[in-house]
């Protein structure tokens, strides 16, 4: 029997860190955290200092059985889980549910998995570090007394099912804020004026540094350059250079994936888990922009190689966060030789992202040189008050350029090496080739991606590195925030153009696309109606200075600077008190708003939060008639609907056309919007489709399309009983009219007969029965009111009651 076990977070580290060590050690993973506070709001005594209880997690029973039997028989244990907050809580969580003794325990971490980062670690043990497992425990206390104790107010208040929690509803609050800040924008119109003038026969781009803001003063100001000369009034060329980026963070490498990629910050993470786990780049949870000696000259040596000597210069970066992350190197990696370390063409793109922002990062300045034009308009021997300016760049040294640009928020790369300008000197004379003034409209504040909320929340200091990517995604699965493309739409602008050649000014009424966004975050109507419950009355809670202020704090409890338990009795009881008042004088919110009367009934229009969601309503619930009711599909939100886009929700289903002598419709469901077609046959309708403006033939397409792919997913077909049998994404599984059913574990799904099937059907529906009418008889009510939408059960914990809690074990 080995002599050592060494306990890794994740099983993917075990295969790699075996190869690193011999027979002397046996190396298992504990899956992530083994035990955490239990289900429901028992889990801690308040009145008792904070105290925790903790519970082994069911699925988690296994691998703690193991693990101790293992340890029993071991002389030593290593606890080799990761360097940070989360890590050193596993490590503790490992020491205690396995009743290990200090005497046999050794605490290692390693930046990076590699075979001398792992023998260094084992020459270099600690013991664990209860700072760091009490930061990471006030963190998940708060947490969840912040989540059992505001979710309960929610769903009597706003909607059942709904829960808060204090990062992810901060996160909200900016994505709504910033769409509030779009719907209150003003877009105005002005005029954009260039010109192309002709140098020597090179043409000489350049823009006026004035924007005008009527057609008519635009029309006289192009009427004084009909006849104006144009001089050069100035030539300036002045060096100037730029500097590379400091390696990946967290933050950066996550908005730099997205902004290159696409990568949403769940997908980067776990790519970056997969390459870190794997050998191939160090730790991936960090706010350090440091690197240590040995890859500072790793880098210097993969520099020296690859590009020359004058293209490396030093670097030594340091961290401004006050409270940067415990692991303390920037993501990096591992070998700077390894160009190439993975198949998956996501994880190579990653690989390659970092390998090069990391050796830009050592690589010499980009030496520039910057001409700027300045163009004097003469009219009747007078100088007029504006001037066309004309800018260009060129890079006379590439330095980190040759590997490396930096990407910018607004999707747009700096133009480098734009080429060199027209020659021209001073006071020479140019002449015109064309003038244009075109109409532009000024942007509203752009809606956040990912990236770009994950940069404002590091810059508020909202969050550490592990919250970044959970509190997005959490965010999206509760519905409060929406993920999503918007398709571009039209409006007419006018045109000037004065050409040389007819010395005559021309107007036109052209077009423009505008408002197209891509992978932007929306916010939901019950995100938006839960943000104005919790600013109105948790606005401390939510505050960003407040949230900064509490993760300044774990830091301090980290360092050992502050009791973490007081720092919880002083947020818990004005915050408690706070829940008690908010139980008992908060109204219900609905964020109802009237639209007017509809023309046909004469009855009020209103739009609100209901049961089941967003919803029209015509008619009032005391009124003469019986209300009707309709769903706000994608893309409308309460605030902003008109009357008009909410009666056109109660022509759903909507008539397309026809397919296959049937009709062809749209509707709106529990699960979004879908085609109905041939004898009540259904397709999920893509998110890029408006179900009120879709056309035929793109529902055919849809159609065909499902059709083909699940033609490819078909194993066999059993006509007789109208069942399929499928290959899905979890495995085989029996299709029956609507039913989808499981196969047994013991059944190949190639030897599946006829009778097999009707005997898999019957008991499906059995059970289907048997749950039904268990439902009936517990008194669960299935009928539906006000829209189709499906009932979202509230959780039954109980709200804060009107005391101070006592002992809660």
């Amino acid at each position: 029997m080995s002599k050592n076990l060494l306990i890794v977070e994740s099983p993917a580290k075990v295969k790699t860190i075996t190869k690193f060590l011999g027979d002397d050690f046996i190396v298992k993973s504990s899956m992530g955290h083994i035990r955490d506070l239990p289900g429901g709001d028992h889990s801690v005594d308040i009145e008792n200092g904070f105290k925790p209880t903790y519970e082994v997690s069911s699925d988690k029973k296994e691998i703690v059985r193991e693990l101790k039997q293992l340890a029993k028989k071991a002389e030593f244990v290593w606890l080799a889980s990761d360097e940070d907050r989360e890590g050193e809580a596993i490590s503790w969580h490992l020491f205690d549910t396995l009743e290990l003794t200090p005497a046999k325990t050794k605490r290692i971490a390693f930046h990076e998995i590699t075979k001398s980062a792992v023998e260094r670690a084992i020459q270099n043990p600690r013991s664990i570090n209860m700072d760091l497992v009490l930061a990471q425990q006030t963190r998940r206390i708060l947490d969840r007394l912040v989540g059992f104790e505001l979710s309960p107010i929610l769903w009597k208040k706003v909607k059942a099912g709904l829960s808060a929690g204090r990062v992810q509803s901060v996160a909200v609050r900016l994505i709504v804020e910033r769409e509030r800040e779009i719907i209150a924008f003003h877009s105005i119109p002005q005029f954009k004026v260039t010109a192309e003038f002709d140098a020597q026969g090179k043409v000489l781009k350049a823009e006026l540094n004035k924007r005008f803001d009527t057609e008519q003063v635009t029309s006289d100001f192009l009427e004084t350059c009909r006849n104006a000369a144009f001089q050069v009034a100035n030539l300036e060329v002045k060096p100037t250079k730029k500097t590379p980026a400091p390696p990946f963070t967290t933050s950066t490498l996550q908005q730099e994936a997205s902004r290159k990629f696409g990568f949403s910050v769940n997908l980067t993470m776990r790519l970056a888990q997969s390459l870190y786990e794997n050998g191939f780049i160090t730790y991936m949870r960090t706010d350090s922009v440091n690197l240590s000696e040995q890859a500072l000259g790793a880098a210097q040596e993969t520099i020296n190689q690859e590009f020359g000597e004058k293209y490396h210069q030093l670097r030594r970066y340091k961290t401004k966060t006050s409270g940067a992350q415990e692991a303390h190197e920037a993501i990096r990696p591992t070998e700077f030789a390894h160009k190439i370390v993975s198949d998956e063409r996501n994880e190579q793109k990653l690989y390659e992202l970092i390998r090069k922002r990391t050796l830009a990062s050592q690589m010499a300045d980009a030496q520039l040189e910057k001409t700027i034009i300045t163009i004097n308009i003469l009219n009747q021997n007078k100088i007029q008050p504006f001037q066309f300016i004309a800018q260009g760049e060129v890079i006379r040294f590439d330095g980190f350029l040759k590997l490396y640009l930096e990407s910018h928020d607004d999707d747009k790369e700096e133009e480098l090496n734009s080429g060199l300008l027209p020659t021209v000197t001073k006071d020479q004379l140019l002449n015109y080739n064309q003038i244009t003034a075109q109409q532009q409209y000024n942007r509203p504040p752009a809606r956040y991606t990912e990236a770009s909320l994950v940069k404002k929340m590091e810059e508020l200091g909202i969050g550490r590195p592990s919250t970044y990517a959970p509190t997005i995604t959490t965010i999206q699965h509760r519905n409060y925030v929406l993920k999503e493309d918007r398709e571009a739409k039209t409006r007419p602008i006018i045109r000037f153009n004065l050409k040389s050649k007819t010395n005559s000014i021309e107007k036109q009424q052209v077009t423009e696309n505008y408002g197209a966004e891509k992978s932007k975050l929306f916010p939901t109507d019950i995100g938006c109606v839960v943000n104005d419950l919790l600013v109105e009355y948790f606005q401390d809670i939510i505050d960003y200075k407040f949230t900064a202020k509490v993760e300044e704090e774990f830091d301090e409890i980290a360092h050992g600077r502050k009791v973490w338990n007081k720092m919880l009795a002083h947020f818990y009881q004005p915050f408690h008190e706070k829940v008690l008042n908010t139980i008992e004088k908060a109204e219900r919110k609905s964020g109802e708003r009237s639209l007017g009367i509809d023309p046909e009934s004469g009855e009020p229009v209103t739009v609100r939060i209901g049961r089941f969601g967003p919803l029209v309503q015509i008619g009032a619930a005391d009124g003469p008639t019986k209300p009707r009711y309709a769903t706000i599909t994608k893309g409308f939100l309460i605030e902003t609907i008109t009357l008009e886009e909410a009666l056109s929700l109660f022509r759903l289903p909507r008539i397309v056309g026809e397919f296959e002598g049937a009709p062809l419709k749209t509707n709106n469901g529990r699960f979004g919007p879908y085609i109905i077609y041939g004898k009540n046959e259904f397709c999920s309708l893509p998110k890029n489709y408006d179900l009120l403006t879709v056309s035929a033939e793109s529902c055919i397409e849809i159609i065909q399309a499902k059709r083909e792919s699940d033609a490819a997913k078909t194993i066999r077909e059993f006509p007789e009983i109208n069942a399929k049998l499928m290959q899905g994404r979890w495995g085989p599984y029996l299709k029956a009219g609507k039913e989808s059913i499981k196969l047994p574990k013991n059944i190949v799904p190639e030897s599946l007969s006829l009778n097999d099937c009707e005997q898999l059907i019957s008991s499906h529906l059995e059970k289907q029965g048997t749950t039904k009418s268990k439902a009936k008889s517990t008194g669960k009510k299935t009928t539906q009111k006000e829209d189709s939408a499906p009932n979202v059960p509230e959780k039954k914990t109980k709200a804060p009651s009107s005391k101070t809690p006592k002992s809660k074990k």
